[in-house]
């Protein structure tokens, strides 16, 4: 029987559930593993090969096909690219919703439209509803496992040809069905970070593409606190991995990266969470995409999320051709260029663009 829906099988207990459900729904399924990195002399071992044992043992319990394919060619193409010319320029871009737009759902989408299927389906915690014939992103149930932030990029096609079986479930719900069906991925760790470097040092890795290139890290003031290894490999916000202990008259308050000059290659650091020189009211973005087609308007007032996690937060967009500003209501801190930001109409996600520059104080809002 050809199968009505492949669903992305990742070896973990998301996807594992979501074949699952729609299996008792009725569904006719298949599985499709879609391999995306590859290990080689730079990178090291990646978590392909364990992922795709449990894939297989989820789908044999299933007693459904699993489908293989290489993306990792279009993945480096695609994605990796992209990651490191962001960084090249001392930014911080955001992997995953490149990956989930370019990758998970118009490559495998296509893969799986020639094997037959009319949709794909993720373990993504997002919903999909659709009013006259107009498909729209929800935010989940699980706001703490809320996923819409990384799939903001997505369009009508993708949307009509997607299913979200998790989205009207808790995380905990998900792992006791999994565990209920025997599966050996229901107390699996979640997978964090930029998939691609799993569980190792993220700047080990990065130097291996771009090499080190040590400069002063200063307070604002222009003072030299110590020496960072490297503006690129840092991002706003940061604290862990400055290396610098107590200091002298500095107080016990700890260190964070508060901006980046990339011409002269100097850190900006200053002390405490809640420091001013992080904080925002407006930003501005490029590389728009709307999930309807179009934005709202030439101006309209929303809630917007600016990294993963954050509650929305309420603002008033400007639209200008493919860029916007945003005016936040409250101050941001550590609005990050290279970073998305998303838009939100309540539970509606109504899409995003990808942040330039902020009016922090090392914000770049007058460059």
């Amino acid at each position: 029987m050809t199968p009505q829906v492949i669903v992305g099988m990742s070896g973990g207990v998301d996807s594992s559930v979501a074949a699952l459900l729609l299996q008792r729904a009725g569904v006719p399924i298949a599985g499709l593993f879609m391999q995306n990195w590859e290990e080689d002399e730079h990178n090291g071992p990646c978590r392909a090969d364990a992922d795709r044992k449990d894939a297989v043992a989820v789908c044999a319990k299933l007693g459904i096909t699993l489908h293989a394919r290489n993306f990792s060619a279009e993945y480096r193409e695609q994605v990796f690219a992209h990651f490191l010319a962001e960084y090249r320029r001392g930014r911080t871009p955001n992997p995953d919703v490149l990956c989930n737009r370019q990758i998970k759902f118009k490559t495998f989408l296509d893969h799986a439209h020639a094997l037959g299927a009319q949709k794909i389906a993720t373990g993504h915690y997002a919903r999909i509803d659709s009013i006259d014939g107009h498909w729209r992103l929800l935010r989940a149930r699980d706001q703490s496992k809320d996923q819409t932030y990384f799939l903001h990029a997505l369009g009508q096609r993708a949307l009509s040809a997607t299913c979200f079986p998790l989205g009207d479930l808790h995380k905990r719900e998900v792992r006791d069905i999994a565990r209920e069906a025997g599966f050996a991925t229901h107390d699996k760790k979640d997978s964090t970070g930029i998939c691609f470097i799993g569980e190792r040092d993220f700047r080990a890795f990065l130097s291996t593409y771009i090499p080190a290139r040590p400069g002063p890290m200063q307070t604002p003031d222009g003072n030299t606190i110590g020496e960072h290894q490297g503006v690129f490999y840092y991002t706003l916000g940061q604290r862990s991995g400055l290396g610098i202990g107590g200091r002298r008259g500095a107080g016990e308050e700890p260190w964070y990266v508060v901006g980046k000059e990339i011409t002269n290659n100097v850190l900006y650091i200053a002390q405490g969470h809640a420091n001013h020189w992080l904080y925002s009211r407006r930003l501005a973005a490029n590389g728009l995409t709307w999930i309807a087609g179009a934005a709202p308007g030439a101006e309209f007032t929303c809630t917007a999320m600016t990294r993963y996690r954050q509650t929305p937060q309420a603002c008033r967009v400007r639209i200008d051709g493919d860029s916007c500003t945003v005016a936040f209501d409250m101050p941001q801190r550590a609005v990050t260029p290279g970073q998305s930001v998303a838009f939100y109409d309540g539970e509606v996600c109504l899409g995003g663009g990808v942040i330039q520059r902020s009016d922090a104080p090392f914000g770049g809002w007058d460059a």
